[in-house]
């Protein structure tokens, strides 16, 4: 039996491509709480609003206010997705069911909530390395500071701006009207 070399052009001949690049928030997929992968390509056309999260923080409160905004804004498309962070003041130790019920109980949450990450360091999640390096910090720092800094993205997955922990929910509404009412 002779073996011939893949003819140009042919599937075999082709190098392995190149992992494409992620140009939007929905080229990124992340566990949820119940540690199922999802692709946040099923939020494609929505506006989201991306926040490092924390049971144990003084902006923990904030919870009852990114509610207040899914609950106002979902059936315009709009979403708000919480990534769980142990990386400041260890404030969020809880397992995914303590964070879930934690969540639930006291703040009566509703939006999607991910499982447990990092932000910063070499194990930070790669939705969040994107994140940042879409959307500097004040004076240009790349780090997040804190829990509950958030990420405003746009119905075409870009980020439109970032927010300071500081930064209540409630104060988003002007840019989530635009952001909604955008083409």
């Amino acid at each position: 039996m002779t073996v011939h070399p893949p003819t140009p052009g042919s599937p075999a001949a082709q190098p392995a491509a190149a992992p494409r690049p992620a140009s939007t928030a929905f080229d990124f997929s992340a566990r949820d709480i119940q540690g199922q992968e999802q692709s946040l390509e099923r939020w494609r056309g929505q506006v989201l609003l991306v926040v490092n999260t924390a049971s144990a923080c003084g902006f923990t409160p904030q919870y009852a206010g990114l509610q207040a905004l899914f609950h106002a804004y979902r059936g315009r498309g709009f979403s708000v997705l919480a990534f769980p962070c142990n990386q400041f003041g260890a404030q969020e130790p809880g397992t995914a069911a303590q964070i879930a019920a934690f969540c639930s109980t006291n703040y009566g949450v509703e939006f999607p909530i991910f499982d447990k990450i990092d932000v910063n360091g070499a194990r930070a999640h790669p939705l969040w390395r994107w994140l940042k390096e879409q959307a500097s910090g004040v004076l240009g720092t790349e780090a997040i500071k804190w829990n509950f800094t958030k990420f405003l993205v746009g119905r075409d997955g870009q980020v439109i701006r970032r927010y300071s922990p500081q930064t209540q929910p409630d104060a988003l509404r002007a840019d989530l009207e635009m952001a909604l009412t955008a083409a």
